[in-house]
Order: C-alpha cells, then structure tokens, then sequence
C-alpha cells in the first residue's frame, strides 16, 4: 500500500524497532497526527486469545475518564415507564417493535450504540442479521441490555467504549482524540488496559498480549511495550 509524503513523514519519527513506554507512544502518536481535522487516537492490542473458544471471546466496556472526545447517539429499545427513563437520561432515539422496517427495510443507522431493556430482546433479536455485523447489538456483558436504562445512557454518554476481539484476535478502541493533552489520553489508555488486562481468560496459555499500538486514525502506529501489562 502506498502511503501519503505526509505520512512517509510522520513515520521518520518513529523507530519501527524500539518498544515505547505508553507515555512516550501516547506523545509521539499526537506528533504523527498531521490530518486537518482531529483525529481519533486509538489502542490496537493483539492478544493470545483464540476466540473461536467462547471462554476466550474477550467482550467488555468501561468508562474512559476523559471520554472519548466523539458525541454518542443512543437508541433504547424499551416499553412502558421504561421509555420516559431513557427519553429524560438523554437518549437520542426510544422505541420498540416499530423500529424494526425503519432499521431493516429503510437501511436507518443514525445511532452509535444501541441499549435494550431484557424484555425487548425478543424484539431487537430479530434485528440480530443487520446489528451483529456492524457491532451494534446489545449485550449483557456491555452492559448494554439493562434495566438500568438511566445508567447504561449516562455512562455511555460519558465515554463508555466496548472492547471486543475481532475475527483475528486484535482489540481495536478509541482512547480519545489528537487534541486531548497526553495526560488525559494517558488516563484513558491506562483505565483501559487495567479492564482488558483484568479480562484476561483463566483457560489461556501463553502469552496474553502479543504486541501492542497506539496510532491516530491516519498516521502510522507507535509500538507499546505490552511487558508493563502481563
């Protein structure tokens, strides 16, 4: 893949060889941040976990304490008082079994994360062939299928991110944007790999995290040393 010169740039001050300490990754990452709009700092963490073993799946979320810098659209799926909950915690979007044409039919995503109280699942289960791919679908370990509408709303409006493994075994997270200083980033990033390090599955054998990057959206990654996280 050929690169931009301004990213062939960004990555003459980076060393490809050497392990940095996350403090030192977090402030070279804002440095390669060179796009004309604020870009997204992100974690890649590749992990020894095999996820076609369900006791492996790594799948969580936690509140970053610095947010992660993006507004949120929340759509609740809920019944009964349950509604004017979610309307008055702020949700974007509050409905039930007609949602489902508008999403299926009409192809409508304007959300980001979706909550469903547990006797909506039914419904929103039928929604599992359009939500699933696109990692949208509610889960009890997200903390996204609740009762605690009011909660679940707060907290993602205040910078709650899921983590999850893909079909290679990475995690890909937000920990903030270019424009937060290295500070907050540094709290984010440290806040997150406490739960995935937390996460770690009892069955694996090995090592837990194979190799680890923080990189802006559209700069090249900067090596973390994953030794201060096993």
């Amino acid at each position: 893949m050929k690169h931009s010169k301004q990213y062939t740039e960004s990555a003459k001050l980076i060393d490809r060889a050497a392990l940095y300490d996350p403090e030192e990754a977090i402030e070279l990452a804002k440095k390669v941040s060179k796009a004309k709009f604020d870009e997204t700092i992100e974690a890649h963490i590749r992990t020894g976990c095999d996820g076609r073993h369900a006791e492996q799946q790594i799948r969580g979320a936690v509140v970053l304490p610095h947010g992660t810098g993006k507004s949120v659209r929340v759509l609740v799926f809920a019944k009964g008082n349950k509604v004017d909950e979610a309307q008055a915690a702020g949700a974007d979007y509050v409905g039930g079994e007609e949602l489902i044409p508008k999403i299926q039919n009409e192809g409508w995503f304007e959300f980001d994360v979706v909550v469903a109280t547990p006797d909506m699942m039914g419904v929103v289960g039928r929604l599992g062939r359009v939500l699933g791919p696109k990692g949208l679908m509610p889960n009890p370990k997200a903390g996204t299928v609740t009762m605690d509408v009011a909660q679940a709303i707060a907290d993602i409006k205040a910078g709650k991110i899921e983590y999850r493994l893909d079909k290679t075994n990475i995690i890909h997270v937000p920990i903030g944007k270019a424009s937060f200083t290295a500070e907050q980033l540094n709290d984010n990033f440290q806040t997150l790999m406490d739960a995935i390090v937390k996460a770690k599955p009892s069955s694996l054998k090995g090592a837990y995290i194979k190799s680890l990057s923080i990189a802006p959206t559209m700069g090249p990654g900067v090596k973390v040393n994953p030794a201060k996280f096993a």
